[in-house]
């Protein structure tokens, strides 16, 4: 098995010399290619949202910005699609479109613009038919990510070319992750919500019941103290404004009255209050954990159904607008690891596998795709996961925490987006596989690059 790695690493290191140390200038290429096409989402995103404030933060793309060379050799600030074009001798891509409709204090509000001649569709946050994706300004973000889906980056690309593909174009299509993400980030919400109702609920009665035990226990008749406290409690509940104190106050003066003379004393009723608060508290975490998992457990099918159905919108869109439309050489890459990442290795085991679950169905849904003489699909999750447990042939240092420190008061945006040379962790991270949760760092696009090239060296494309 690590021969078999190896040679794959020593046939893609050939093809692909260095990947932006040097260009496929030193080499014979098979295919020669007019122009590159990329589209899909941050994974593939080379500056859509470099505009405004993200700009002047030093980012713009969703790795370590920038050319840091001078602190590793590693951090050359290029994601996988820039290191095909320098395979292919062809110019540097560019984004197809940039902007930002987000907020114009903060200096995200930047018009759109549509480049000519610059062929780099995929967009941060994209999706592959939904328009709605992560920091879109309709979801409450700030940023106000223009996250056009892969549908309409196809249809905005024939528009620019005259609604045919010459031929002898690369396409690359990468895309999946932000459907996935967009999805999982709604079911913690709805889980969160679901468990914090329903938390607050038997905290609450909780709270009450015990409250009731303990100041009936000094009663002369604790039955008859509790059936009067109890109903204290409840009307003190139900009252408009209701809070801990008057509730408390409530069944302080029904105890008194009930006989327990004792608990009118602050220094006896206060430690009560405290253990059935204590008590309440555990209560409620429990039945809120319970009622989230509930939640999660319930719409988790829907999920992966749904990724299905995206997997597949993307088989059509790739048969009936990019094939038919003359392509002749579409590579599809599907989607990776995701819960080896930082963010999936940060959720519980059940959500892990609903992300495992999601993941299979989207990729699953591409398989048609293998049968299509002018796709080659790039197995990407294997590739990924193999990185995930076995890093050590891959050059990866650390594949669980993310290289760019990510806290407010050096990523303002706690995002790759803006990641660069000023910002990373201490010490060397320049083989981390990714730069925050879910992004890969520069060197792991190299490792995606020369994957992709030596799959299309297999192929015959290279």
């Amino acid at each position: 098995m690590h021969q078999t790695k190896f040679a794959l690493a020593v046939l893609a290191a050939a093809v692909l010399a260095g990947c932006g140390g040097s260009t496929a200038g030193d080499q014979t290429l098979k295919v020669k290619y007019s122009a590159q096409v990329s589209f899909g989402d941050s994974l593939s995103d080379v500056g859509s949202y470099a505009v405004g404030t993200v700009a002047a933060l030093k980012g713009g793309k969703f790795t370590i910005n920038g050319d840091n060379r001078a602190i590793n050799p590693e951090l050359t600030g290029k994601n996988w699609t820039e290191l095909m074009a320098a395979q292919f001798s062809l110019p540097a891509p560019c984004a197809a479109e940039t902007g930002l409709d987000g907020d114009a204090s903060q200096g995200f509000s930047v018009p759109i613009k549509f480049n000519t001649g610059c062929y780099g569709y995929a967009m941060g946050g994209s999706r592959v038919t939904n328009p709605i994706g992560p920091n879109n300004k309709l979801t409450g973000s700030a940023l106000g990510a223009l996250t056009v889906p892969v549908v309409t980056q196809i249809s905005n690309h024939l528009a620019a070319i005259g609604g045919k593909f010459k031929g002898d174009e690369i396409i690359f299509v990468m895309a999946g992750g932000n459907d996935a993400l967009f999805q999982l980030g709604a079911l913690q919400s709805g889980a969160t919500a679901a468990g914090t109702a329903a938390g607050a609920a038997a905290g609450a009665q909780a709270f009450g019941a015990n409250l009731v035990a303990a100041f009936a226990a000094g009663a002369p008749n604790p039955a008859t103290a509790a059936q009067s406290i109890g109903a204290a409690v409840a009307a003190a509940s139900a009252a408009p404004g209701a809070t801990s104190a008057s509730i408390v106050g409530a069944a302080v003066q029904a105890a008194v009255i009930a006989g327990n003379t004792a608990v009118g004393s602050q220094a006896v009723y206060l430690p009560l209050v405290a253990q059935a608060q204590a008590a309440a508290t555990a209560t409620g975490n429990a039945a809120g954990a319970a009622a989230g998992a509930a939640y999660a457990a319930a719409q988790g099918p829907a999920l992966v159904a749904a990724m299905a159905t995206a997997g597949n919108d993307l088989v059509a869109l790739v048969k009936n607008q990019i094939i038919a439309n003359g392509a002749t050489r579409v590579v599809v890459n599907n989607l990776p690891d995701i819960a080896n990442t930082p963010s999936g290795l940060s959720k519980d085991a059940p959500t892990k596998a609903l992300i495992n679950a999601m993941v299979s169905a989207y990729n699953g849904a591409l398989t048609p795709l293998a049968s299509e003489p002018k796709v080659l699909i790039v197995d990407v999750f294997a590739v990924s996961h193999d990185q995930a447990t076995n890093p050590a042939p891959y050059g990866l240092t650390n594949v669980s925490e993310t290289a760019c420190d990510l806290t407010p008061a050096k990523n303002p945006l706690g995002s790759s987006l803006v990641c660069n040379g000023s910002n990373l962790k201490a010490g060397d991270v320049s083989h981390y596989s990714y730069a925050d949760d879910v992004h890969p760092t520069p060197f792991n696009n190299l490792l995606l690059a020369r994957y992709v090239s030596k799959a299309m060296v297999v192929k015959g494309w290279l």
